[in-house]
């Protein structure tokens, strides 16, 4: 099934196809960089379906908590969510996360302001009718240009995100993101314009604040403006490093007790009983995944890396799973060549996936930081390499012990 470029459906009725577009890009100082900014693949796109009715907007609180409980309901339910990455969550990664567990995701942050002003942008979002559930995420400060976006890609998704959360120098600069915590008006009205006027759910992601309270009064907020379903980063906006600072369940905790919509939690998952613990201890509905699944897209089917591997003090051990990252990384540049993204996007997955090879044969590293112009060809070459080198780096799972049933004890047989 080839992918739908969708926000450029509307021009497909005119000469201008969107790949003469493509081709025309303004060239930057930085060839290297605009050549991983091109497409992996000149393949068509096709026309997408007809829009997808959510259902209707309400005034009543009571009959828009029902109402988003019953859209969650229709999903299934998902648990395991691939979170929103910049540049890294995109149509392949997806469904590669998806063939391995994951049961909803997030599109990478899009740009409200350049995703309706820049033909170009709209290459980056790209879906097909296997990606489902699908939240798509603006970043916006405005709250008409973010639902002009938002029309755009209604159609095919099955809820608009805002993001709120993004904690990085550029979300500053921008005035969006995390940064919007200063100004809870203006974000309240984003989501109410949202929420006014789309045919689909509207959801938002955040960070918490430092104090509980502060928290449970924007959570309340958002959801009284009409948020359908929250996530919660369960980190600060300071708390910018995951491996230095630990993620606050307990405050995620309070914000699902405290709220009548879903609540997604984010934060503090290395491997799939991580998500299990974390469901169990704060009630929430599913767990988000990033930085996790950008090493090992096989998390949610019960794959570990070595790192996460060790047998613990319950004696639970780990066995080489028939899995590696070099198979991924081939499964993953499979879906590239089915749905086309820029190679930006796949030469940043590739040094994920095989960070840990990388790290057995930097030579190898070297070779792919050396090439400018990136092929199928050339990445598909890159991975035998590395197994013709040696030093395969497995995936682990969970070791099956076999309980053996109790005997029954002497003199008590029958």
């Amino acid at each position: 099934m080839k992918p739908w470029n969708l926000p450029i459906l509307r021009f497909l009725r005119t000469r201008d196809s969107p790949l003469s577009r493509i081709r025309t890009m303004t060239l930057t100082s930085n060839p290297s960089q605009v050549r991983d900014d091109l497409l992996c693949s000149d393949q068509p796109v096709e026309t997408a379906p007809a829009s997808l009715c959510a259902p209707g907007r309400v005034s009543s609180i009571d009959t828009r908590v029902e109402q988003a409980w019953a859209h969650w309901e229709k999903l299934g339910r998902p648990k395991y969510i691939v979170a929103p990455m910049v540049d890294n969550s995109e149509l392949p990664f997806r469904l590669l996360c998806q063939k391995y567990g994951a049961q909803a995701a997030y599109t990478p942050m899009l740009h409200s302001r350049i995703f309706t002003e820049t033909d170009n942008r709209n290459k980056e979002f790209t879906t097909c009718k296997e990606d489902r559930p699908l939240f798509v995420q603006f970043c916006a400060n405005d709250p008409d240009t973010l639902l002009e976006a938002a029309k755009r890609v209604q159609p095919y998704c099955d809820y608009v995100d805002i993001n709120l959360g993004c904690p990085q120098r550029i979300a500053r600069r921008g005035n969006y993101g995390a940064f919007l915590m200063d100004n809870l008006p203006l974000v309240k009205s984003l989501v109410e314009k949202l929420a006014q006027n789309l045919t689909v759910p509207v959801s938002c992601k955040i960070r918490i604040f430092p104090n509980l309270q502060d928290t449970l009064n924007y959570a309340k907020m958002l959801e009284d403006a009409g948020c359908s379903l929250l996530a919660v980063h369960g980190r600060t906006r300071d708390e910018k490093d995951g491996k230095k600072f630990r993620a606050d369940w307990g405050a995620i905790k309070e914000v699902r007790n405290a709220l009548r919509i879903p609540v997604l939690a984010n934060g503090n998952v290395r491997c799939i009983e991580d998500v299990e613990d974390c469901i169990r201890e704060t009630g929430v509905e599913g767990v988000l995944s990033a930085e996790t699944l950008l090493e090992n897209p096989a998390v949610f089917a019960g794959f570990r890396t070595a790192e996460w591997a060790e047998d613990n003090e319950e004696g639970e051990g780990y066995v080489d799973g028939g899995l590696d990252q070099g198979d991924l990384v081939v499964e993953y540049l499979k879906l590239c060549e089915k749905h086309p993204v820029p190679w930006r996007m796949i030469r940043s997955h590739v040094h994920k996936m095989l960070g840990d090879w990388f790290k057995v044969h930097p030579h190898v590293r070297e070779q792919l930081n050396a090439q400018n112009i990136l092929t199928f060809e050339f990445l598909y070459g890159l991975v035998d390499q590395l197994k013709e080198l040696g030093g395969r780096v497995p995936l682990y799972k969970k070791r099956k012990i076999d309980i053996p049933q109790e005997s029954t004890p002497k003199g008590l047989e029958n």
